[in-house]
């Protein structure tokens, strides 16, 4: 039986007139360590978004990448390339160029759990201090890494879990799934590491609830416009910077995703095998 893929509305031929084209210049307000790795920069003026939709960073002379809202007024940066320790080298008043918001964001109504990882719970949390979120799963691999913890305990049932057992439980976020039912949720909202965000899905699926999932993506990007095709999903061509960056678990089921990304040349970047006691079927390109 041919099985019915929804593709996301405003899909391809949404008119690009409503899209900026140019970054627009930013002030740094102030800069809060977070974590031992992870700083949010506040910045002014702000940039009216829905929760989930993400930003084009120009930090000058560096380089353009995306990065998720935390808020209007702030992005929420993990040190991990040359743009990122760059932007960590910045202070209070100097600019930096933000073109957006670009994407969709999460759709919620109702009850929902937020299920996030690492810098990942960044664009989550609008969602939490708009008072959208019933219960939040937060998951980082030691205690110092657990990020918006105190705010998320003001607004929501928080639960906690970390990969060397310092705070909450000890282990994976995704295994305090299993401690909920998660037809009680009419939203699962999910942010992290990919291979955490496929276990969630996979629950999803096992539950008879994928469709439920709202998961947002990480993938390379140029343009940020849904031109170059640098975010485009096998098999159906989905554009992450379009399309995306947030999308239902539905779409997500027999694609790349969990399986590889692709790298600034296009190349496949795998991942590490989710099972690794099953054997691997080779790909061809």
């Amino acid at each position: 039986m041919q099985k019915t893929v929804r593709i996301p509305p405003g899909s391809w031929g949404r008119p690009m007139t409503d899209l900026p084209a140019m970054p627009i210049p930013v002030t740094i307000k102030a800069i809060v360590a977070e974590t031992p790795s992870i700083r949010t920069f506040y910045f002014d003026p702000g940039v009216p978004s829905s929760p989930g939709q993400f930003v084009m960073v120009w930090v000058p002379g560096i380089d353009e990448i995306p990065m998720a809202l935390s808020s209007e007024h702030s992005i929420t940066v993990q040190r991990v390339g040359d743009a990122t320790e760059a932007m960590f080298k910045l202070a209070v008043g100097d600019r930096l160029g933000i073109r957006g918001p670009l994407g969709n964001g999460f759709t919620v109504s109702g009850r929902t759990l937020a299920v996030g990882g690492g810098v990942g719970v960044a664009p989550l949390v609008d969602l939490v201090t708009a008072g959208l979120v019933s219960t939040f799963l937060l998951g980082a691999r030691t205690k110092d890494e657990l990020l918006f913890a105190p705010v998320i305990a003001r607004a929501c049932n928080l639960r906690t879990a970390t990969d060397d057992g310092t705070a909450g439980q000890h282990g994976f976020v995704t295994d305090l799934m299993d401690e909920f039912d998660l037809n009680d949720y009419d939203h699962v909202c999910v942010c992290g590491p990919e291979i955490m965000m496929v276990k969630v899905l996979e629950r999803l699926n096992k539950a008879g609830v994928a469709e439920r999932g709202q998961f947002s993506l990480h993938r390379y990007m140029k343009c940020g416009l849904g031109i170059c095709g640098s975010c485009s999903m096998d098999p159906r061509g989905l554009r992450v910077c379009r399309d995306g960056p947030v999308f239902t678990g539905i779409d997500l089921l027999e694609t790349e995703f969990g399986k590889y990304t692709r790298d600034a040349s296009g190349s496949r970047v795998y991942f590490p095998p989710l099972h690794p006691e099953k054997k691997e079927e080779k790909t061809e390109e």
